[in-house]
């Protein structure tokens, strides 16, 4: 009985250690999972969405960076109109008398001084009037002497003061005569000085009135030009201004000094600021609309008078944040602009999410939903790209 005793005894420690022992290999097999649970959530969180681009790539796809802006998206006015220079900073070269152009000295585009000489005009004409001058100018020397010995005369007593008034007429007559030829020639850029000392000019030179652009040349060389035909047209352009339409409905919205934010076709993608300082008093007809003129601030490129340009005047100085529309790339139903951080050679590009609002022309005003580094920058545009760059390298990781 007592060896019985035993062997229960026996058979019931053995049960509880191997309970014992299934509850530690359970308690062991929890823990290792939980540890290996932790491990892969922290290689998750530790792994930061981004894309890498090469130096050549970035030039190849013309990235453009930049950091985020204040823009007017509501409260302004649509305006269409051109590009113009004031009156003053447009001539006209003409000649005042009949000629041959025997050269010309400029083409269409040439930057030309005030005074430089555009073209040489001959004809026989030209030397006719050198030739009057110079008859004209001895008549009068002569005269000049005579009325001068007359004076002497008549203050002496000895002499008639009918000669002297005859005389006296004379000189006067042909000194005016002189001096209208004269200036004559100096119109035609003749030097006076030079035809009394004997020198007959063939040709005469157009010299240019402004400083500016050659924008027109009307003639030929060799072609015979009347008086007061237009031959060559220049232009200032350091003055070019935009000169805008604004309607009816929309005068009562505009004033000096409000700014005026427009594009030309010569600069895709550049906006340019003008600031309004005229408005104008008159409507024009057809269509009913004033003028506006606006001093642009940022003058670059090739602004040439007669663009066509499209602008939006401001009447709100409530500025909100916004991107250009190719800054933002969508996944799904949400929206993500990238940051653009230089590494050496590589750019690193990194999404964040955000809300988007108004949009105005190619920009959208938008909200991050963290914050964001003050000063940092960001991709401009391709945001479409580098999400589908980002997108190709997590179904690369997916795979393996």
């Amino acid at each position: 009985m007592k060896n019985l005793s035993e062997y229960k005894a026996i058979a019931l420690l053995i049960v509880l250690l191997g309970l014992s022992s299934c509850g530690d290999s359970k308690n062991g097999a929890s823990e290792v999972k939980a540890v290996d649970s932790e491990m892969k959530e922290e290689h998750s969180e530790g792994e930061a969405e981004e894309v890498l681009l090469t130096e050549k790539q970035f030039d190849a796809l013309q990235m453009q960076i930049d950091t985020l802006q204040m823009r007017n998206m509501s409260g302004y006015v649509k305006a269409n109109g051109q590009l113009e220079v004031p009156p003053q900073n447009e001539a006209t070269i003409t000649t005042v008398v009949g000629a041959n152009v025997v050269s010309i000295e400029v083409i269409e585009g040439d930057k030309v001084k005030k005074g430089q000489t555009v073209a040489y005009l001959s004809h026989p004409n030209i030397i006719e009037k050198q030739t009057e001058y110079l008859n004209a100018y001895s008549n009068s020397q002569f005269l000049k002497k005579e009325y001068e010995r007359q004076k002497t005369l008549y203050d002496a007593g000895v002499g008639s003061g009918a000669n002297f008034q005859k005389a006296e007429a004379e000189y006067q007559a042909s000194r005016s005569m002189a001096n209208g030829l004269q200036a004559q020639l100096k119109q035609l850029s003749i030097n006076a000085a030079g035809v009394r000392n004997g020198t007959i000019y063939q040709r005469v030179a157009l010299r240019s009135p402004i400083e500016g652009f050659v924008q027109k040349v009307e003639i030929k060389t060799g072609q015979y030009v009347q008086p007061q035909t237009d031959l060559m047209d220049i232009v200032d352009t350091h003055h070019v201004h935009a000169d805008l339409m604004v309607f009816e409905k929309d005068v009562y919205k505009v004033k000096e000094g409000q700014k005026v934010i427009f594009n030309v076709q010569s600069i895709p993608g550049k906006e340019l600021i003008a600031e309004i300082y005229s408005v104008g008093k008159t409507f024009e007809q057809n269509p009913k609309a004033i003028h506006i003129h606006a001093e642009i601030e940022n003058k670059e490129g090739n602004l040439i008078p007669g663009m066509y340009i499209e602008g939006r005047i401001q009447t709100d100085n409530s500025k909100i944040l916004a991107m250009p529309e190719s800054a933002i790339a969508s996944d799904g139903d949400r929206f993500y602009v990238f940051s653009a951080e230089k590494e050496k050679e590589n750019w690193t590009f990194i999404p964040y999410e955000i809300i988007k609002s108004t949009q105005d022309g190619e920009w959208i005003a938008i909200d991050f939903l963290t914050e964001q580094k003050l000063n940092a920058e960001y991709a401009f545009n391709n945001a479409y790209y580098l999400m589908a760059e980002m997108k190709k390298g997590e179904s690369e990781e997916d795979e393996h």
